[in-house]
């Protein structure tokens, strides 16, 4: 079976349905009352797509760009009947975040000629960042590959235990100096151990509050920096971590994260528990950084990697 029939079995396509439930049951309560009774996508129809969009927290700008786009299509085809709205839309999302760097990921696979890869993972407290560390740590161990975690988040006790919790439910070594040390002598240590073990991932965790300070800003730099001391161009992934149930939140949480550090891609969880799953097009569109992994559900399994096509197609199809 390939990488991406492995991915996307019938089970892994129920909890990706399941997890975009709430926000397709929102979007097409609202869409669904002006497509009855319509032939074709008239204005009428344009305005409830929009409405339907931007609450899904698509975002206003990025609602703008697909509405603009369906538009050139209704004019081009000169008729554009309502029952092929629902492809025409999936479509043209694809496009969009095909445009945003958005790529096809076949699986929780790492680069054969960097070894040990280093994820810095990010993000505001309470996103489900430490839960997604975990998750990917299974993911990864579960494909054959090593994996050492750093606790570089000392500021708060819970962390470094929620991260050691982790460590023991899926078997992976956690490197730590408990509460209060200075984290850029855990990521330090973390990476030196991980090149001396040989393993194949590091994972660094990270601080999360305080995200609009300047000072934790200035910290994630000097992790950065103390990571490239052992392995040069290291770290290779800084991941962002984003809660989607929060909506635009997420958005405010992520500029603030790009302009502080150098993010190369974004993990969005908690999309089961909310009707705002756009959230995830208009990040995409906005920072043209790709989205990686998405959380759609609590079991170590709902963690996946993100396929656009098959999040646009459970989303947009009625």
């Amino acid at each position: 079976m390939s990488f991406l029939g492995s991915l996307f079995s019938k089970e892994k396509k129920e909890s990706l349905d399941k997890g975009l439930e709430k926000t397709k049951d929102n979007f097409f309560s609202k869409l669904g009352k002006a497509v009855i009774g319509k032939s074709t996508v008239d204005d009428q129809v344009l305005d409830t797509l929009e409405e339907a969009l931007v609450s899904s927290d698509v975002g206003i700008d990025t609602t703008l760009k697909i509405i603009e786009r369906i538009q050139k299509r209704v004019a081009k085809d000169k008729y554009l009947g309502t029952t092929e709205l629902d492809s025409i839309l999936r479509e043209e999302v694809a496009a969009l975040l095909t445009e945003s760097n958005t790529t096809e990921n076949l699986d929780f696979e790492t680069p054969a000629d960097k070894k040990p890869y280093v994820i810095m993972v990010v993000g505001v407290n309470g996103v489900g960042k430490t839960t997604t560390i975990g998750k990917l740590s299974s993911q990864l161990k579960k494909r054959g590959k090593t994996v050492l975690l750093g606790a570089a988040d000392t500021f708060r006790a819970a962390a470094v235990d929620q991260l050691k919790i982790w460590g023991e439910r899926v078997g992976v070594p956690v490197v730590s100096k408990g509460m209060n040390a200075d984290p850029s002598a855990v990521a330090f240590e973390a990476v030196t151990e991980g090149v001396k073990q040989g393993v194949d991932v590091i994972i660094i965790d990270t601080a999360g509050r305080l995200h609009t300070k300047v000072n934790l800003m200035q910290e994630l730099t000097k992790i950065k920096r103390t990571i490239e001391k052992v392995i040069p161009n290291a770290p290779h992934d800084i991941l962002l971590v984003l809660d989607g149930s929060t909506g635009q939140n997420a958005i405010i949480q992520a500029r603030e994260f790009t302009k502080a550090t150098d993010v190369t891609c974004l993990a969005i969880t908690k999309l089961d528990g909310t009707a705002k799953g756009g959230v995830v097009i208009g990040i995409s569109d906005e920072f043209k950084i790709p989205v990686k992994y998405i959380g759609v559900g609590e079991k170590i399994d709902d963690l996946q990697v993100f396929n656009k096509m098959e999040f646009v197609n459970s989303l947009f199809s009625m």
